[in-house]
């Protein structure tokens, strides 16, 4: 192998800061993780997170679970 051949790189996590109604990456990298299935999610693909609690997403679903068991645990307080 030579300088210029390199062999496949493992994709990196990438950190992201969220804001309201966008997502800013503070370090290169493919893919986030969802804060309630673990599961890898593309950056193009990105669509649901929390500025507040600073969280992914990978679908509405996991949102919603993740929001009424905040409100759970808030309640239970």
């Amino acid at each position: 192998m030579n300088r210029f051949q390199r062999g496949i790189q493992p994709a990196k996590e990438a950190v992201v800061e969220y804001t309201q109604s966008d997502f800013h990456v503070v370090s290169p990298g493919a893919f986030v993780r969802c804060a309630v299935t673990g599961e890898p999610i593309p950056l193009e693909d990105l669509r649901y997170w929390s500025s507040e609690l600073q969280e992914a997403y990978s679908s509405t679903d996991a949102a919603l679970k993740h929001f009424r068991e905040k409100l759970l645990e808030k309640r239970g307080a």
